[in-house]
């Protein structure tokens, strides 16, 4: 980190444990300069390398990324199979680098609609990195909110757990994110204010950024400027200012 660099990160007073990003945009980011789709998914790609970098230099420990949800099945199969495509070469391309880089991958979502050979790879990747603690990205593919906890509702009563027994806490181990803390802010890129489907249960009490800048253009110092923000809210849940503890 340079000298200007570690003043920025110092004017940060809080920083997130848990990052969320809806990384919306990418189809407008490839319509603008006469692209294909596919060709904004893959800049969308190469662009997370540089928010997962961003994240390990704010000492960020949780990054979740909204790849592809259970609706995204429904866009034209010309684009969804180019998105199993891109997802399988990231993993083939990227992979020893996060390993190294002390990256844990973890899958949110299903993988049973993914071909056999690109399920193996993901299950491959999560194996691989699975003692890494040096961020924790989670990729959220074939992911939706009300499907989790649908999933999660029937396991509970396949388990046999007792009405009297479930509670939040218990509804949470259930949960595709099982482990890990809810995200403290979620971001979303190009300006949309939409929920879609993400994260449900665990954003509750997230903080939301909203910017307009299209997902392939957010970088450093766009992400910077999201944890700039988060820096400066109040979080009560549901509490009044003095009860809350610094």
């Amino acid at each position: 980190m340079s000298e200007t660099e570690a003043i920025a990160s110092s004017t940060l007073t809080k920083i997130p444990v848990h990052v969320a990003i809806i990384m919306d945009g990418n189809g407008r980011w490839a319509a603008a300069r006469g692209l294909p789709r596919l060709a904004g998914h893959r800049a969308g790609t190469e662009n997370l390398r540089t928010i997962i970098r961003a994240c390990v230099e704010f000492n960020v420990k949780v990054l979740t990324i909204y790849a592809f949800s259970t609706e995204n099945w429904g866009r034209p199969s010309e684009e969804v199979e180019g998105l199993m495509m891109i997802l399988e070469d990231v993993i083939d391309r990227e992979l020893d680098e996060l390993h190294q880089e002390g990256v844990q991958l973890h899958h949110i979502g299903h993988l049973d609609r993914l071909p056999e050979r690109l399920q193996e790879k993901v299950k491959r990747a999560v194996e691989l990195t699975r003692n890494n603690d040096r961020l924790i990205l989670n990729i959220a593919w074939n992911y939706g909110g009300r499907d989790e906890i649908v999933c999660a509702i029937r396991s509970i009563v396949k388990d046999g757990i007792p009405p009297e027994e479930i509670n939040d806490e218990l509804v949470s181990r259930y949960l595709f994110t099982a482990g890990i803390p809810d995200p403290d802010l979620i971001i979303r890129t190009s300006g949309e204010m939409r929920i879609s489907n993400f994260l449900i249960w665990q954003s509750a009490y997230a903080e939301w950024y909203i910017t307009q800048t299209l997902w392939p253009d957010f970088n450093r110092e766009e992400f910077f400027k999201a944890l700039q923000e988060y820096s400066q809210r109040e979080r009560r849940f549901g509490k009044l200012s003095d009860q809350v503890c610094c």
